[in-house]
């Protein structure tokens, strides 16, 4: 298996263990996984990418409001998205260095 696969599952399930565990540094570990695996993401990728980060992070603030299990759920989108805005980082780094590279 691609080790790229493996930090992004790794990733995933410290997004769901963060839910319930208290830990100052889960965001950035996750962020430092995202930039990672965000070598890996092909050019094509690159919008998809982006736009899955901006919608994690906006659907974690809708989960809340649902009772009992919502704050939960919120959290392991916010985290995933943490994940996944590391991996649009070095998308969007490597995009300008091609626009502007010598």
């Amino acid at each position: 298996m691609n080790p790229f696969k493996l930090l992004g599952l790794a990733a995933i399930a410290l997004a769901v263990i963060s839910a319930f565990v208290d830990f100052q540094y889960w965001g950035l570990i996750l962020l430092l996984l995202g930039l990672v695996v965000g070598i890996s993401i092909a050019v094509e990728d690159s919008v998809r990418v982006m736009v899955t980060a901006l919608v994690l992070a906006s659907l974690s603030t809708v989960f809340n409001h649902i009772p009992e299990i919502g704050h939960y759920i919120a959290r392991i989108f916010s985290a995933g998205g943490i994940f996944v805005a590391g991996g649009a980082m070095t998308v969007i780094t490597r995009n300008v260095w091609n626009r502007f590279k010598p």
